[in-house]
């Protein structure tokens, strides 16, 4: 790298500083540096006071060219302004921030040294974190939530997630074309949140895994795929040293496949041990930044939300379910391990509806057993094949709003109400509806009837295509 930056110096001065740049935080990020090793050797890099902020823990770090901490303006002076920042991102989400303070006008390739510190601060606050994150490692979610994961393989994934040993996990499932960190921080925004994609049990080209789990999406275990997974990561190398004295970081075989659609990305890494020797001291930062050219900043990022045949798992400690924005469809588990609560998130989700999005398995009581119910039974049902038929005529969208409204009211006018129709057009509607299934909606008998074989057609047509008859 550095023949490769005299020879573009020759040509083109400031390319040839880019390059050096580069090879500078290359040489930090290998000698697995920590934040105020990154925030020292930039400073003196960039000849101004930088600055370092990590959202999830709310600390700061500025730091002079001397090396030393910034001197913080006496109040009631402001802080001095950032010349130039840039965020930080890790797993698709900001979480933090870098910052030059220069003196003047920006530097031209200061956007190009604070490129490489977001990089740099990311890989750090990844390895030395745990990262506040709410997008997870698709594989750690799944070893999480499977009912096949043993104990000790599904203890060490929630270790990982950043979850603490013992506390309790509750699971929520949801469907949404919002993304999932923005559920995840609206529902639970003081306490843990990590979320992934997952392909939907018995999707389209996703066939149920081991005990009926659907596979995650771009995951190479055995379960749907949504894509092709990237192949294996590189090895991570043993711990080496680290800058002033620091021992050297974990290393750890091969990782796991690459999520769906990115080839070439790797998945995590096996812990290796801690320890090893003090590391040299920081490379030597390349001449001031002083007359080099500006480059390109940096480019836009995508946000998981949730697709057509799949559905997306939050993992958290707590839920607050009256936080959940418009439009989110959710299922809200019960019980408190991650394997249990996922099925039963999952199980709440089929039962929501347009007027009820968010359901929690408890309310479910009996109701619940219906999910069980194998979809050929219900199919062959009397009740539920006359409501099948009504509801697929002409008029079928009308006679479904009706027949739910009146099943989730019990009273004719209460409906009305609800539909926003005169009592009477609702009781003809009724009369056409119980003559269709052969019920009389009036008694109890044909009410309880009705209800049942409304959530088990509801429960068939939770697919692709919801509210159709498989």
């Amino acid at each position: 790298m550095e023949a490769l930056a005299l020879r573009l110096s020759g040509l083109d001065p400031y390319a040839g500083g880019a390059i050096r740049i580069v090879a500078f935080y290359d040489t930090l990020m290998r000698r697995r540096v920590d934040l105020p090793a990154l925030a020292r050797a930039s400073a003196g890099l960039a000849e101004c006071v930088t600055g370092i902020r990590v959202h999830g823990t709310g600390r700061a770090v500025r730091v002079s060219p001397l090396g030393t901490e910034a001197d913080a303006p006496a109040p009631p002076a402001p802080a001095p302004p950032a010349s130039t920042t840039v965020p930080v991102t890790l797993d698709e989400e900001e979480i933090g921030e870098v910052w030059l303070e220069r003196p003047g006008p920006p530097n031209a390739l200061d956007e190009v040294l604070l490129d490489r510190l977001a990089i740099a601060v990311a890989a750090a606050v990844e390895r030395y974190g745990p990262a506040r994150t709410t997008m997870a490692d698709p594989a750690l979610v799944e070893l999480a939530v499977a009912p096949t994961t043993d104990p000790a393989a599904r203890a060490r994934a929630l270790r990982l997630l950043g979850f603490a040993p013992g506390r309790p996990v509750q699971a929520v499932a949801v469907r949404s074309g919002l993304p999932l960190d923005r559920i995840g921080a609206r529902i639970c925004p003081a306490g843990l949140v990590k979320a992934a994609v997952l392909a939907a049990p018995g999707g389209p080209g996703r066939p149920a895994g081991p005990g009926g789990y659907g596979g995650l999406a771009g995951h190479g275990a055995p379960g749907g795929l949504a894509g092709p997974a990237g192949p294996a990561g590189p090895a991570r190398s043993a711990g080496s040293g680290g800058i002033d004295g620091q021992g050297g970081a974990p290393g750890g075989p091969a990782g796991l496949a690459g999520p769906a659609g990115s080839a070439g990305s790797g998945g995590i890494a096996g812990q290796g041990a801690h320890g090893g020797p003090a590391g040299p001291a920081a490379p030597a930062a390349p001449a001031g930044l002083a007359g080099l050219a500006r480059l390109g900043g940096p480019d836009g990022r995508g946000r998981p939300a949730v697709s057509g045949g799949e559905i997306g798992v939050l993992l958290t400690t707590a839920v607050d379910p009256a936080r959940f924005p418009d439009g989110v469809r959710a299922g809200v588990a019960d019980a408190d391990s991650p394997e249990t609560s996922w099925r039963q998130a999952r199980t709440a989700l089929r039962f929501t509806t347009d007027h009820q999005p968010v359901v929690h398995y408890a309310d479910l009581g009996a109701l619940a057993l219906l999910a069980d119910v194998p979809d050929a039974a219900a199919r062959a049902n009397p009740d539920v094949a006359a409501l099948a038929r009504a509801v697929a005529g002409p008029e079928g969208q009308e006679a479904l709003e009706t027949l739910d409204a009146y099943c989730a009211t019990a009273s004719l006018r209460r409906a009305a109400e609800r539909l926003h129709l005169h009592h009477s057009s609702v009781s003809r509607r009724l009369d056409q509806l119980g003559k269709a299934l052969g019920l009389d909606l009036t008694a109890p008998t044909g009410l309880t009837r009705a209800r049942l074989a409304l959530t088990a057609w509801r429960l068939l047509a939770d697919g692709p295509e919801p509210g159709r008859w498989p």
